[in-house]
């Protein structure tokens, strides 16, 4: 049985955290003299409210869950920073990955002295749970599962999930940042019935607000007051709140986007087939896609000639000789395979 308070760090257990002037006062007056503010008002003179309670009641009704469960970061990487600074000892404790994978995993556990250790995927691109669970100990605090996974576009089989979500005596953290590209396959539903699961979401992706850095966080209600007691009082200001708010009062507009890079990526995906250099596209539950090409470190580096920029994978492991490809506009996507078949001719 996953048990809280047996796994989080002794130090954040017993933090008082940060009580801001916005955490003692949150309703409305008319005269605000307690933060040290500029009293002229332009927008932006306050302090943003440091729980986001717009920003996750919003998110709550898109998602049909409670507000309680829902954690707002600076970007998925906060959240992935505070995971590792509430769970891990630094020197002691480890995190599990799953190679070829998002790289932040292991680059924010070497910033805490957090030891890493790799357990790379299968040839199909899964989890091998022997592995991963012969790789454990009981200082093995977090396992990292991206799913759709970067950059090899796939979903992580739900079986493989619920195994690991059994047998795994950490928290076993679901990163979605590519799922609205198939929201039924999210993993939220699991959460009633696993406290041992965390799911990372983001708007970055599918919503087209990757520059307003907003990372979500799903988890047990204890997790998420533990998570807001450690993070910066106003991680998140006043104007990417107000740009994720907007976004998600619309969502049909993200669902159009989202249909259309749907159709645009199995056009690209068999125009991509059909040409004599490509050996293999993999397929994608995502936006983008993992296409082995010979040569590619020579196309890769052709296409920046072309002013057109794709992600040289073929150093990564299970990934050589492959190209990860993001769906672009139609136009930008019949640019990429006009440039292909000039390297062709």
């Amino acid at each position: 049985m996953f048990i809280l308070e047996d796994k989080i760090r002794k130090n954040i257990k017993a933090l008082k955290p940060y009580a801001s002037a916005r955490d003692e006062f949150s309703g409305m007056a008319d005269v605000y003299l307690d933060a040290n503010e500029n009293p002229f008002p332009n927008g932006k003179n306050r302090y943003p409210d440091p729980h986001q309670r717009l920003l996750r009641n919003a998110l709550s009704q898109l998602k049909g869950i409670d507000p309680s469960t829902i954690f707002t970061g600076n970007g998925s990487d906060e959240v992935i920073d505070l995971l590792m600074r509430t769970f891990c000892n630094p020197g002691i404790d480890n995190i599990i990955t799953l190679p070829p994978t998002y790289g932040m995993y292991k680059v924010s556990a070497e910033i805490n002295d957090v030891e890493v250790r790799e357990v790379p995927l299968t040839t199909s691109f899964q989890p091998d749970v022997k592995a991963i669970l012969g790789a454990a100990d009981q200082n093995s605090k977090l396992l990292f599962i991206c799913s759709p996974n970067n950059p090899t576009a796939n979903l992580i089989d739900r079986e493989i999930i619920v195994e690991l979500l059994n047998r795994f005596e950490g928290l076993v953290v679901i990163d979605e940042a590519y799922i609205d590209f198939c929201p039924s396959e999210s993993k939220i539903s699991l959460m009633n019935e696993y406290t041992n699961l965390f799911i990372m979401q983001t708007l970055s992706k599918a919503w087209g607000l990757a520059g307003v850095r907003i990372g979500i966080g799903v988890g047990q209600p204890d997790l998420i007051q533990i998570l807001d007691n450690t993070k910066p009082p106003y991680n998140i200001s006043v104007l990417n709140a107000a740009a994720a708010l907007e976004a998600l009062s619309d969502p049909s507009s993200m669902k159009k986007k989202v249909d259309i890079l749907l159709a645009e990526k199995n056009w690209l995906i068999k125009a991509l087939m059909e040409m004599k250099s490509v050996m293999k596209v993999y397929a994608s539950d995502a936006n983008f896609l993992l296409v082995k090409i010979k040569d590619a470190d020579l196309v890769y580096r052709k296409l920046i000639e072309q002013k057109i920029v794709v992600r040289n994978r073929s150093s990564v492991i299970l990934c050589e000789q492959c190209l990860r490809i993001t769906i672009g506009t139609p136009e930008e996507n019949r640019e990429l395979i006009q440039a292909l078949h000039k390297l062709e001719a």
